[in-house]
Order: structure tokens, then C-alpha cells, then sequence
């Protein structure tokens, strides 16, 4: 994913609310399907880690984003952005690669 992409997908995601919130369980078979249905289905989304949870976001990000296979887009404070295109029906249009 390039620089510019990455740059849109903050942009999108900046106005959005979290659609799903992680607490004291952390990242657990059924938190991941849920994350990736809502991927799935918006290709974009917003995950709110809870004070609770023990683990940091970044951590907990990049562990989701693995086992999700979409891309973390960024981490500020509590909260992570993931995207994963949908192959079959995409929503988002990413900026073109240059090349």
C-alpha cells in the first residue's frame, strides 16, 4: 500500500465511529470474526480498544490485522483503522499506483 493510499483511507476514516470496542476478553476467536464480517461488508472500519483491555492498541491492532489479513492503517490513541478490499463487490477506490 503506498504512502498517498494510506493517507486517503485516514482521510475516510477520520469522520467515522468506531463500530466495534474491545474490552478485558482482548482479542478472542469471536472478536476476529466480527471484525472481519464488518470488513467484509464495509471494507473500512474503526476498532475502539476499551481501558480494560490489558493489551496495548498497537499490539492488539496488528494482531487483528494478521489474523484478519487486512492492512492496519493507523493507530491513534484507543482506537485502530483496518481495510481490507472486498474482492467481490468493492466500495472503496483507492488512489492509483504510480509505476
Amino acid at each position: 500500500m503506498t504512502t498517498k493510499q494510506r493517507a486517503y483511507l485516514k482521510s475516510l476514516a477520520m469522520n467515522m465511529s468506531p463500530i466495534l470496542s474491545l474490552g478485558k476478553n482482548s482479542v478472542t476467536p469471536e472478536f476476529v470474526n466480527s471484525v472481519s464480517e464488518a470488513l467484509k461488508a464495509r471494507e473500512l472500519i474503526k476498532v475502539n480498544v476499551l481501558k480494560n483491555c490489558e493489551d496495548s492498541p498497537e499490539d492488539v491492532a496488528r494482531t487483528v490485522a494478521e489474523r484478519t489479513r487486512s492492512v492496519l492503517v493507523q493507530v491513534i490513541g484507543r482506537k485502530f483503522v483496518l481495510y481490507k478490499r472486498n474482492e467481490e463487490n468493492p466500495i472503496i477506490e483507492l488512489p492509483k499506483k504510480l509505476g
